[in-house]
């Protein structure tokens, strides 16, 4: 019997999971495993690759025991990844020479800084789409051929292999005989023309990067490999690779230009599809590759919020006003009306549209009678004017987006599932919101896309049909309250920004 499952493998910035889903997409067994995350230094922020490598192997295996599945019945993995968080290991021994350093990590705040003062960014931007900024992956590496004791050298000399997560997972998946990446992954190292679809060598040489060390760039569907035998029984092909928020996008089924998803995990990030040509934002956005499928690419524009759920975990954690994610929302609802609670949650800097790697957090409008209700509700909230803050630019940036009616945002991630907090981003955007039904997005994508490859799935076309509504959350709020509302959000963010 032919096999008619695809395994997904959903490597995130603070668990691993996996989910098998069959050939009509629906959910099977899942299984997740959180990770430790190392701040060694404010602003710093690693992982242990071998807790990454660990985690999903553990997972994957977990989720195929649970679906009584061997490999013979899996078709095909698909694996979705943090985005920008950098590794470099040894091709010989498949070791990393340092932890992984994550996409929220900021050291390379003022080697961006002096990139830009010597007027780099017009470079940067008109090839790659990015901002110079310590969030992509070019100045990590650079960093870590810098401090790591012999790494340039042995870079130079080809000992050395440079991958985002994706890239090092199928590295270990298929024994070391693979290095590739797909181009939504490239496309957020910084060093990626996303016009050409090629690494660029004059990107390459202004961050002081040997190309020895990058891996191929393929499309989001493709056979990347076949895992070794020894991890699942026998070998399964990897067919399908995408960054998270790009996963989620195909998983959200925004095929269409003008359609846009905003995902809400770690961090939140909102992706426009803009079509066959990347839009230059004027408005401190992004452009970037939403996908690549037989040799075409897709582009979108996207806001990237640092922090999202990671404000919840400070909550729970740094404070412990909460013990679980899902008391944030009645707590925010029993919050005092007329108490206007700001969080800024500038915990590693501010993403788009302001770009400050030198903010950090602050609260606003506190008195005697905050308490955990208003801080919760002052952390749900921060997460929908930032979100705002995207979809304004969006639409300056792209006013088709906004044309026959304004947009509908399409959501997925964690936090979705409060509708409290979801009833408030309907309100504070003044747009729709739609809930699907399956909130595995970022994984679903990931499915796809290994599904589409093994001939298993159909054309993105009719892949669009069968996304399906779970709940549409309408704007109900006052149109003079939001506008109070967001006057309070502005004016705390610009006492927040750095002077720098």
């Amino acid at each position: 019997m032919a096999a008619r499952h695809i395994l997904a493998i959903d490597q995130g910035t603070t668990s691993s999971r996996a989910i098998l889903f069959n050939a009509s997409l629906s959910v099977g067994a899942t299984a997740q495993q959180e990770f430790p995350q190392h701040f060694p230094a404010s602003g710093w922020v690693e992982h242990e690759p071998e807790d990454i490598w660990d985690s999903v192997l553990a997972t994957a295996r977990e989720a195929m025991s649970k679906g009584g599945l061997g490999a013979s019945d899996v078709a095909a993995i698909g694996i979705t990844n943090q985005r920008e968080t950098t590794l470099i290991w040894d091709r010989r021994t498949g070791r990393a020479i340092h932890r992984a350093i994550v996409w929220q990590d900021r050291r390379t705040a003022q080697t961006c800084a002096n990139l830009v003062a010597a007027g780099h960014e017009e470079l940067v931007a008109a090839r790659t789409g990015l901002r110079i900024d310590p969030y992509f992956s070019a100045t990590k590496i650079a960093w870590l051929l810098d401090n790591v004791p012999g790494a340039r050298r042995r870079a130079e000399a080809g000992e050395l292999a440079f991958g985002t997560v994706d890239a090092f997972l199928l590295w270990r998946l298929t024994g070391g005989a693979v290095h590739a990446t797909d181009a939504t992954n490239a496309a957020r190292t910084m060093l990626f023309d996303i016009g050409r679809g090629v690494w660029d060598a004059e990107l390459l040489a202004l961050f002081g990067i040997p190309a020895a060390i990058l891996p191929e760039v393929r499309d989001c569907a493709a056979h990347f490999g076949d895992t070794v035998p020894e991890l699942f029984g026998s070998p399964i092909p990897v067919r399908g690779i995408a960054g998270d928020q790009q996963a989620a996008t195909i998983g959200q089924a925004c095929f269409t230009p003008g359609m846009v998803k905003s995902t809400y995990g770690t961090g939140c990030f909102a992706l426009l599809n803009t079509g066959d040509k990347p839009v230059r934002s004027k408005h401190r956005l992004l452009s970037t590759v939403a996908y690549q499928l037989g040799g075409k690419r897709t582009y979108a524009l996207e806001g990237s919020i640092f922090i999202a759920g990671a404000a919840v975990q400070w909550l729970r954690d740094g404070l412990g006003i909460i013990e679980k994610a899902s008391e944030t929302g009645p707590l925010a609802e029993a919050a005092d009306p007329e108490q206007d609670v700001y969080l800024v949650p500038a915990f590693v800097g501010l993403g788009a549209p302001h770009w400050d790697a030198h903010a950090r957090g602050a609260m606003f409008g506190l008195t005697r009678n905050s308490g955990p209700r208003e801080f919760a509700r002052a952390t749900l909230e921060s997460v929908c004017y930032q979100t705002l803050d995207l979809i304004e630019a969006m639409h300056a940036d792209w006013p088709e987006a906004g044309q026959g009616g304004r947009s509908v945002l399409r959501v997925d991630g964690g936090m979705v599932a409060s509708d409290w907090t979801m009833q408030r981003l309907a309100d504070i955007l003044d747009l729709p919101v739609d809930r699907p039904t399956v909130l595995e997005t970022t994984a679903l994508g990931a499915a796809y896309l290994a599904g589409l490859d093994a001939g298993l799935l159909p054309e993105p076309e009719r892949f669009a049909d069968q996304w399906r509504l779970e709940r549409r959350f309408s704007p109900a709020m006052a149109a003079s309250q939001r506008e109070h509302k967001v006057r309070g959000w502005h004016d705390s963010v610009r006492r927040t920004l750095s002077a720098r």
